[in-house]
């Protein structure tokens, strides 16, 4: 990334918090609020005062044309919100603030105390301790209350400062006035009478406390004007010592808050409306955004190829940070509605696929780019033919567990490449990419794994009937029965019959049931608890049905013959997989496993060491 030039000079305290007091100098409005307690204002004001360094300050020189961001005043200096700032503080706005409320306000500071409660405070130095060398200096800075009174059981006052007499009785120098101590001074030595012992203390404490503040340096480092956005965000993230990184919608809400838009409460009413669809209700804001930017960059570059330019050459589809910091309020305006309607068909496609709660979406990621192709498809994704091919672009992102980490890449080409591949183009790399190894199944044992989920889904998507109802997977069904995964050999079963946990927990010997019939099964033989199911009126013909539906063979399942259920239901769900990917499972080290039993045992092995 180029870097603008920067400059590096020591500017006076003093001058600084004249800055924030007319607005010359003001916050970006992503920048979080002052939150700095008692303690950590003490600590500072002692630092300064002893004439200690408290770190450089970061300042970004307002008036660039790629860097707008509203700007507000830091907190405590309102009266210049409508100042146009000419530099916008990117990092030191907690010492900035600490030291702007407590030395130039004139009012008490609102700050915390070690509770975390709100509490408002004065400070002062006791002049005495702060000039003998053996108190801690952060003994000698004193924080009092609003009233600037000292209060016990009762509201008994047993210290008052409330009046300059009784700060000048006490000894106690208020640092609201460090940088205009003059009248104070004046009304010290005059009730002290002018006793030369008191002006003497005075003389040593303005030479050794007073100066310190008044010529107090700070090192700026300024940032220039042409700093590009992306920059500024980075060198803020680097440099901010709150500790608390910033996301892209924090950052879009002050660049576009600059054009008069509120973000915030935009995404707020598009939130409500997406959640309030089970299967929607993990889409996050940057996740919105970054739909959006893959659409006004799709957009770019398609503009770009028909006005002539090369593929090569035209600017490229993306959705990674720095893209979406580029991105423009007349591109967000331009896609948020019909992105909405996108995320809309998105539920639809993904209710097809008997996926209806964000808790098993294999990988709520891929929404991204699923409502993105669904926004440019418009109703091109209606036939038949686009149906399918959309699903088999989702199944082998799922199944070929691709978009788990960093997936940006992977969304920039699936937009146009998915696009393209449904109005007749060329297969896409995610399903070129996409592959399944037969072991694999071995492994999935907890809903951890996208895979596993994407597992379940097919059982429901292929039909699956619970055991007791015979009804098939709905959405009415699914929440009302509170149907999930459950073991078909039940655990007590299979630890008492010695099988391994890595097979009992595996996907294969797992199913989707009602609660109820779950409740049914207990931890029972398989024959056992089918028995019940037709002695409470299932016929044993639509019960065989029933467990067909699930890739369980009947004949297995009766004769708790767990050996041959499981690979009957293994080379079942294989095929299905096979099915919805479009391609074959890749061959792996577990092929030839029925004919080679040790090489069975080794795989199993290997694979109850392994986790989702």
């Amino acid at each position: 990334m180029e870097t603008s030039e920067y400059g590096i000079e020591k500017e006076s305290l003093g001058s600084l918090l004249r800055e924030a007091a007319d607005g010359s100098s003001q916050l970006p409005d992503f920048q979080r609020g002052w939150v700095w307690d008692d303690d950590r204002v003490r600590s500072l004001l002692a630092s300064i005062s002893l004439g200690y360094p408290i770190g450089a300050v970061m300042m970004l020189r307002a008036g660039g044309q790629d860097v707008r961001f509203k700007e507000r005043p830091i907190e405590g200096a309102e009266s210049s919100a409508h100042h146009h700032a000419d530099r916008l503080i990117l990092d030191g706005q907690q010492r900035l603030t600490s030291l702007f409320q407590s030395l130039r306000l004139g009012q008490p500071v609102l700050t915390r105390n070690d509770r975390g409660r709100n509490i408002k405070r004065w400070y002062y130095v006791d002049m005495k301790r702060a000039l003998d060398p053996n108190v801690d200096r952060e003994d000698a800075v004193v924080s009092l209350p609003e009233e600037r009174k000292i209060t016990r059981f009762g509201r008994r006052v047993v210290e008052d400062y409330s009046t300059p007499e009784l700060e000048y009785e006490a000894m106690l120098f208020p640092l609201a006035k460090a940088f205009d101590s003059r009248r104070w001074r004046v009304g010290f030595e005059r009730f002290w009478k002018y006793d030369e012992e008191m002006i003497e203390l005075w003389n040593e404490f303005d030479e050794k406390i007073i100066t310190r503040f008044e010529r107090y340096q700070v090192p700026v480092i300024e940032l220039g004007k042409d700093t590009p956005k992306e920059a500024v965000c980075q060198v803020f993230e680097k440099v901010n010592t709150g500790g608390v990184t910033l996301t892209v919608f924090e950052l879009l809400t002050a660049t576009f808050a600059a054009d008069d838009f509120q973000l915030r409460p935009d995404w707020e009413t598009r939130r409500q409306i997406l959640h309030s669809q089970s299967i929607l209700s993990g889409v996050s804001n940057t996740d919105f955004l970054q739909a959006v930017t893959l659409l006004a960059t799709y957009q770019r570059q398609n503009t770009a190829i028909a006005n002539g330019q090369h593929l090569d050459r035209a600017p490229g589809v993306g959705c990674k940070r720095a893209d979406m910091l580029k991105l423009g309020l007349e591109d967000y305006l331009r896609w948020a509605d019909p992105l909405m309607d996108g995320f809309e068909k998105a539920a639809r496609f993904l209710h097809s696929q008997h996926l209806y709660d964000a808790k098993f979406l294999p990988y709520g990621s891929q929404l991204i780019p699923l409502a993105a192709i669904l926004t440019t498809l418009g109703r091109d994704w209606e036939p038949f033919h686009a149906r399918e091919k959309l699903a088999q672009w989702y199944w082998c992102g799922v199944l070929g567990e691709l978009y788990g980490g960093s997936t940006e890449t992977r969304f920039a080409r699936d937009l146009p490449e998915v696009v393209n591949w449904i109005r007749g183009g060329g297969e896409p790399m995610t399903v070129y990419d996409a592959e399944f190894a037969p072991t694999r199944l071995l492994t999935l044992r907890t809903r951890n794994s996208a895979a596993y989920k994407g597992v379940y889904a097919l059982l429901l998507r292929a039909g699956a009937r619970d055991w007791l109802t015979g009804e098939e997977s709905s959405i009415q069904s699914y929440f009302d029965e509170s149907i999930d995964i459950h073991h078909i050999f039940p655990q007590k079963w299979c630890n008492d019959h010695s099988v391994e946990p890595a097979r009992c927990d595996s996907i294969i010997n797992k199913t989707p049931l009602t609660s109820h019939t779950n409740r049914s099964i207990g931890g029972k033989a398989p024959s056992d608890y089918l028995a019940r199911i037709v002695s409470n009126g299932v016929p044993r013909d639509a019960l065989d049905d029933n467990l067909r539906s699930h890739f369980v063979e009947p004949r297995h399942i009766w004769s708790d013959n767990f050996e041959a259920f499981f690979d009957s239901r293994r080379d079942a769900l294989l095929d299905n997989i096979t099915k919805v990917m479009g391609k074959q499972v890749v061959a792996d080290e577990g092929e030839g496993l029925d004919e080679d039993p040790a090489r069975y045992e080794l795989v199993l092995k290997d694979s109850m060491s392994s986790s989702d």
